[in-house]
């Protein structure tokens, strides 16, 4: 357990007790039990199909385990009413791995959208949505519609309106898939500048080995002129708030730090590293 002092423990932002799940006869998730910690990113890996997207809809509600408790900041939420559910989920941002943007809002629409909704005032959402769009990258994009976005850039106003309202968890659900790697490694980066500078929890599901090369051995830091800096962790720095979970049949295979994983014996991780990092 992790400790503040000796009278205040560190409470999971997310924590998972022998959570399982079956549609009919097909088991999806079987006895899952993790914890993600404040300012923590949890890498979840694994085939389709198993497991890793169930996990986000769990955490957020939409799914109900068949048995198991989901607690989010200390609370069991699986027996929340909806109008509970929305005060948990009012905590998290989520990033989908279509972007899922307003096509008829501008990007500045887009991200001021979830402030607007709960009455902040005009001056407090430009204050904040443009800078989060310099945090981003896109402070020159704010007027352009969705239609006129690369790819990559309708992931970044994704992961700016996700945390236009400073949520202490962010959930993202392949963010990088379909990215080439220059812009998948952008996408990342964003990731840790949310862990190291933002101090956000997050869930990252993916199926790409490259995302777990970038979050597991790179950080974030402020640098002269307030200007962030992506670093290697080096030899005398070691992550210790970021982990990896492989999910294979709905059971954790593995989870641990990424020093582990890729020295991992296991069948299921070897296969999937080697097909991974294989020349296409």
């Amino acid at each position: 357990m992790i400790v503040a002092n000796e009278s205040e423990p560190i409470v999971p932002r997310i924590e998972f007790r022998n959570v399982s799940l079956a549609y009919d006869d097909q088991v999806v998730l079987d006895d899952v039990s993790f914890v993600v910690w404040p300012a923590e990113l949890k890498l979840m890996l694994g085939e389709s199909g198993g497991g890793k997207s169930t996990v986000i809809k769990l955490t957020l509600g939409l799914e109900k385990p068949d048995a198991g408790e989901i607690l989010m900041d200390g609370e069991e939420i699986t027996e929340l009413s909806e109008e509970k559910l929305q005060y948990v989920r009012d905590k998290m941002g989520v990033v989908f791995q279509e972007g899922a943007l307003f096509d008829s809002l501008t990007v500045f629409e887009n991200v001021a959208f979830r402030l607007r909704e709960h009455g902040v005032p005009e001056d407090e959402i430009e204050r904040k949505v443009m800078g989060l769009l310099k945090f981003v990258g896109l402070q020159g994009a704010a007027d352009k519609l969705p239609s006129e976005l690369s790819g990559g850039m309708k992931r970044r106003v994704a992961i700016a309106r996700a945390v236009v309202d400073e949520p202490q968890i962010v959930l993202f659900d392949e963010p990088t898939t379909g990215l080439d790697p220059p812009t998948a490694r952008t996408i990342c980066e964003l990731g840790l500048k949310l862990r190291d500078v933002r101090g956000v929890s997050s869930i990252w599901v993916t199926h790409r080995i490259e995302d777990v090369r970038i979050l597991a051995s790179k950080h974030a830091r402020v640098g002269p002129g307030h200007r962030t800096q992506i670093e290697d962790e080096g030899e005398r720095f070691c992550l210790a708030n970021t982990t990896v979970m492989m999910l294979h049949h709905g059971r954790i295979i593995f989870e641990g730090p990424d020093e582990l994983f890729w020295k991992s014996n296991d069948p299921v991780i070897r296969e999937f590293v080697e097909y991974d990092t294989a020349p296409q």
